[in-house]
């Protein structure tokens, strides 16, 4: 298996938001846990730019799907700060 092309602090860049660890946990701390009917890029937190970025790559399945994926799974257990 290949490892993903992106990862957590690349995608927390790529969305404008600090990217090193502390800030990473801090965000899923504050952020989660989501409810279980509550699409990631719905959620309030998100900007316009930032929820239509989580949106379009789920929708294409593109090169930053996986890390989103791992995104929504920490944001609905929370990373255990």
């Amino acid at each position: 298996m290949e490892p993903p092309v992106h990862d957590l602090p690349a995608l927390f860049k790529q969305l404008g938001l600090p990217d090193d660890p502390v800030s990473i946990d801090q965000f899923v701390a504050v952020h989660s846990p989501l409810k279980p009917e509550l699409e990631l890029a719905d959620a309030f937190f998100w900007t316009p730019s930032q929820s239509a970025f989580l949106r379009e790559e789920k929708r294409k399945d593109a090169d930053w799907a996986e890390v989103v994926d791992e995104l929504d799974v920490l944001l609905r257990k929370g990373r255990g700060v």
